[in-house]
């Protein structure tokens, strides 16, 4: 009788459950293991399936007879564990790479710091209103391992893919793979922008002359990807007129490709609001143009799509102080686009989870900005104290402990034509399990209001 593989699961959050789900239904002995010895909810999320609980275990103790290793995103590939694994001929993926291998659908990923989400969602609803059918997987909050086995020949996954999911990739294929923007993010976890940026490009691993790239020409960064791939290039521009892909022009915006140029659509039937969500609009309609859905079903989308959860959500207008939820802000640069679309004088919630991100350009990009006032919180807290004295903002400045006083605080500092904007700049998890959970109870609070 041949012998069962057997696969080893390294982080048991919402990846490597699916991962465990998928693998276990195909045939493979499966152990998981995860640095926490218990794991709230983790017996509800596995019933029915088998598995060999290892949890609170060294990893390397846990190698006999294991050929496949599948980690968490949040997990370096440089961390010693993996580097014996592979020393012994294991190889190790990420959870979209095993989700890929079982999967029978055409990929369409986007990467990028900011806007990946925003960009996901909207290019899934494009994808459906052009009549594919379509998964919307990755990194927005439902693994790809999930679903794979459901799809079939001409299935379309539109999937967020973050750098710390790409970097464990091996055969990934994006059919089309769109890149937001890059600015500083995860250097807890990378090191340095040369290796954050290094696993983002993974993007484009395996890519062929009949796939497509979208690329912001307004980021040099970007832009200087199209090198990277062989496939076919189309960029997106609020600045310039780009070769081939689309651009603004007055207050349209032109598609350009060899044939010549034709109107898509005004941007302010947008219906998303914000400079920096014309761009991501841009960016889901090249992705589905490219694809071969109609321009129809890309406009018609355009002018009805209302955005995502946490980011930039109106929750609820009270004593004249509209709230805002962005805890989708998780680094500067999101920050900075979330102020910039603000319409009233701002009370932001500033801080958290120390990414080892620099504040100094978030504060420099206050300048001129619709910030009223600053509550600061988390573990942040000091270094973003710090930055605001040394660009002149600390008196804009009001140091809080939980997040509730955070909340309770904004409150009292805005008055009636205000806005209170969470976008915190900064990860969730000193306080919370995830940017949704800190953005759910956020609303919970200002729901509460009386």
């Amino acid at each position: 009788m041949e012998q069962r593989k057997k696969a080893l699961i390294v982080g048991m959050a919402k990846s490597g459950v699916g991962a465990a789900k998928l693998l276990s239904a195909t045939g493979w002995d499966v152990i998981i293991s995860d640095k926490k010895s218990e794991i709230e909810g983790l017996d509800c999320a596995l019933s029915g399936v088998s598995v060999s609980w290892r949890l609170g275990e060294d990893p390397q103790t846990l190698f006999d007879g294991v050929s496949l290793i599948v980690i968490s995103p949040i997990i370096p590939m440089t961390v010693p564990f993996v580097g014996a694994a592979q020393a012994r001929g294991i190889e190790v993926i990420s959870e979209i790479e095993l989700g890929y291998r079982y999967s029978r659908a055409e990929f369409v990923c986007i990467t990028g710091t900011n806007g990946k989400t925003t960009c996901t969602a909207l290019t899934g609803e494009i994808f459906k209103n052009g009549g594919r059918h379509t998964f919307v997987l990755g990194n927005i909050g439902v693994p790809i391992t999930e679903h794979a086995l459901e799809t079939r020949e001409g299935d379309v996954v539109v999937a967020e893919t973050a750098g710390l999911q790409l970097e464990g990739n091996v055969r990934f294929h994006a059919r089309a793979a769109g890149v937001c923007n890059i600015t500083e993010d995860h250097l807890d976890h990378f090191g340095t922008m040369e290796r954050y940026i290094a696993a983002k490009c993974k993007i484009f691993d395996h890519q062929t002359a009949n796939d497509i790239a979208v690329l912001n020409y307004d980021d040099a960064v970007v832009r200087d990807m199209a090198r990277l791939t062989p496939a076919r290039v189309y960029y997106f521009s609020r600045k310039s007129e780009v070769p081939r892909g689309l651009f603004l022009r007055g207050e349209t915006v032109i598609y350009r490709d060899e044939d010549g140029e034709s109107e898509l659509i005004r941007a302010d039937e947008i219906k998303i609001p914000g400079g920096h969500n014309l761009e991501n609009a841009m960016l889901s309609a090249l992705l589905a143009l490219g694809m071969g859905i109609s321009a129809d079903a890309v406009r018609e989308t355009l002018r009805v799509f209302p955005g995502v959860e946490h980011r930039i959500e109106f929750v609820r207008e009270f004593d004249g102080v509209r709230y805002i939820n962005d805890s989708k802000g998780t680094n500067p640069d999101s920050t900075i686009k979330a102020i910039q679309a603000m319409t009233r004088p701002t009370v932001l919630l500033l801080g958290g989870f120390d990414k080892h991100n620099d504040f100094h350009e978030l504060f420099e990009q206050f300048r001129g900005s619709k910030l009223k006032a600053i509550v600061v919180l988390g573990e942040t807290k000091q270094k973003i104290l710090d930055t605001a004295r040394d660009t002149g903002y600390l008196g804009y400045c009001h140091a809080t402990g939980t997040f509730e006083d955070a909340v309770s605080c904004a409150r009292v500092l805005a008055a009636p034509g205000d806005a209170v904007l969470l976008s915190p700049a900064c990860a969730s998890w000193d306080m919370f399990d995830n940017f949704e959970q800190r953005g759910s109870v956020f609303k919970e609070i200002v729901h509460r209001f009386e």
